[in-house]
């Protein structure tokens, strides 16, 4: 199937942000996107929690909902943003009572229960750095992060430090206080810990937030590696200028919208715009305590009346799998527009979702060094399904080849392969891998992040995911990208979800093998392979096509959604693993 573009038309009485992408673009300033926040009184810097909390209840906005907490049986729990702000003044009054203050990493490694968001927001408040650890993490990479963070303060619930934590106190030499979650009133406080509770109702409900350089330290976000331990991102309070812009851009939030970002704080779209962004505007924001389930994401949207959805290209594709007539027994007409992140979006799904919700996801592109959306679809501008979208105002991207002499050179030729790369001073850019310079110098050239992934762009500017540049196959001298594979896959109706990875071959060099998540209904034997094989060389093409298909109940995926084409290498050809700390069980 080829996709034509998906004409933008109007889906509510609401204007989007941004109307007329070229107009807006010629005329955009970073001063601009500056006046946008309010900065802290008397001229003492910027504040990402101000911004995001102080800001409202300070313009007689503190009775609007902040959050509306699900917990797991699917009870509404409200926080005004008045009360969010005495809840992380709260907090930050008792990171001061321990001796806590500018630059202290407090880590947080908990489910998505309104502590994990009151601890972020109080963290910055206080000038000290938030970190989130995913909770399904191991003792492990949980040891390892938390090393490399220096770690003073770890807040987290009962039942995981005693099944995670306790056992490595004497392996943390820099943790100094454990802040406990209670699940149960009724339990005994463990030795050597802070119960979170009676820590914050001890402490006065109002704090005045320190002076905060836009440069000081603010977030650090862990990027797993292929190989090696992996990396500390460091991010700035002045990266609060890019939330605030892509949340009004980007996923066009107005004041009043019910937002839904579905993604967990333990990696960075969960802290970015699962916590940053919808508050910055004075948005009300959902958090649901559960993990995935299709009729209770539908009855949230019902019930909620969610306008605006931000969710991964992997939870689209379980509701695809699901299909159509489950989403027809809710009403969704509240939502206005939806969007997705966290590896590219196949053009089936968009094209479903249309179908599915009269709504199309509206997919983009960022990473966890740049710290805030930098290509996008916007909800003005038309749809060419499977495209990253274009440049968020203020950004400069471009295609380049890396030459041997470790410079760059710009492909200007539309529709040409080449590595994507961004021109370097944006508000949300990483500052640093912590404690590793060289690390961090390597990812640029002159004035260019280069962002090791393959794309194109085409005549009218946008973008084309083609693959990670490791991902890359190379087979009879054809360079072939696993996504444009994996979507023509996902189009057989026997298929939910594709992983394509090139394996050695003697004569080609490399060839295509393809491991692949049947749908309901249907058998993973020989047939359904040939069946599949014929609809890719149709699709494809000989050259490019799968050789060979595997069936998976599952494939190896992050907890971000991202599917792990190189460990799905690494274990077809024996391979070591590298990082898995951030690995769903796949199995």
């Amino acid at each position: 199937m080829s996709y034509h573009r998906i004409s933008k038309k109007p889906a509510s009485t609401i204007a989007p942000n941004l109307h007329d992408y070229d107009e807006y673009r010629a005329h955009f300033s970073w001063d601009q996107a500056r006046a946008s926040l309010d900065g802290l009184p008397d001229g003492k810097g910027l504040n990402i929690a101000y911004e995001a909390v102080d800001r409202h209840v300070n313009a007689l906005r503190g009775h609007h909902t902040a959050i509306r907490w699900l917990d797991n049986q699917g009870h509404a729990h409200d926080y005004s943003y008045a009360e969010l702000k005495k809840r992380t003044n709260q907090f930050a009054n008792a990171l001061r009572s321990l001796g806590i203050g500018k630059r202290d990493r407090v880590f947080v490694l908990a489910p998505r229960v309104p502590e994990l968001y009151i601890t972020a927001l109080g963290t910055l408040k206080n000038t000290s750095v938030f970190s989130p650890l995913f909770s399904a993490f191991g003792p492990e990479p949980i040891q390892m992060r938390m090393d490399i963070g220096a770690a003073k303060v770890l807040v987290t619930t009962t039942r995981l430090y005693q099944r995670k934590i306790q056992a490595l106190r004497d392996k943390l030499p820099s943790l100094q206080h454990v802040i406990l979650i209670r699940e149960d009133e009724s339990a005994d406080l463990v030795a050597d810990t802070h119960d979170f509770d009676e820590l914050t109702q001890a402490v006065p409900d109002t704090f005045e937030i320190p002076p905060t350089d836009p440069e000081d330290m603010a977030l650090l976000h862990f990027t797993s590696g292929t190989t090696g331990k992996p990396k500390g991102a460091v991010h700035v309070h002045k990266a609060v200028m890019m939330h605030n812009m892509t949340a009004r851009l980007a996923l066009d939030l107005h004041l009043e919208d019910v937002f839904w970002c579905t993604a967990d704080p333990g990696w960075v779209t969960g802290t970015s715009y699962g916590i940053i962004a919808p508050l910055t505007i004075g948005a009300t924001m959902i958090i649901d305590y559960a993990e995935f389930d299709a009729e209770r994401w539908y009855n949230i949207i019902q019930d909620q009346r969610v306008s605006v959805w931000y969710t991964a290209p992997t939870a689209v594709r379980m509701m695809m799998k699901a299909g159509e007539e489950v989403i027809s027994r809710y009403d969704t007409s509240s939502l206005r527009f939806m969007a997705s992140v966290g590896e590219p979006l196949n053009p089936e799904a968009v094209v479903w979702s249309e179908s599915a919700f009269g709504l199309p996801f509206h997919d983009n592109w960022w990473q966890s060094e740049t710290g805030g959306i930098m290509i996008s679809n916007y909800a003005a501008m038309d749809i060419k399904p499977g495209s990253m979208g274009r440049p968020l105002p203020g950004i400069e991207a471009a295609v380049v080849k890396r030459l041997k002499d470790g410079g760059i050179k710009m492909i200007e030729t539309p529709n040409t392969p080449g590595e994507l790369a961004l021109k370097t001073g944006w508000p949300s850019m990483f500052r640093g891998y912590l404690g590793e310079e060289a690390r961090y110098q390597k990812c640029f050239v002159d004035d260019w992040y280069l962002s090791d992934d393959l794309v194109s762009c085409d005549e009218e500017g946008y973008f084309w995911f083609i693959g990670r540049a490791d991902d890359l196959i190379k087979s009879s001298g054809h360079l072939i990208g696993p996504f444009e594979v994996e979507s023509a896959l996902i189009e057989h109706p026997a298929v939910a979800e594709a992983g394509v990875i090139g394996v050695p071959d003697a004569i080609s060099g490399e060839i295509v093998k393809a491991f692949i998540v049947p749908n309901a209904g249907f058998q993973a034997e020989g047939s359904l392979k040939k069946q599949i094989l014929g609809h890719a060389r149709k699709k494809l093409g000989v050259a490019v096509a799968p050789r060979d298909i595997e069936f998976r109940k599952n494939l190896p995926k992050t907890r971000s959604g991202k599917i792990m084409r190189r460990l799905l290498k690494a274990r077809e050809l024996g391979l070591p693993e590298g990082d898995t700390s951030t690995l769903e069980t796949d199995e």
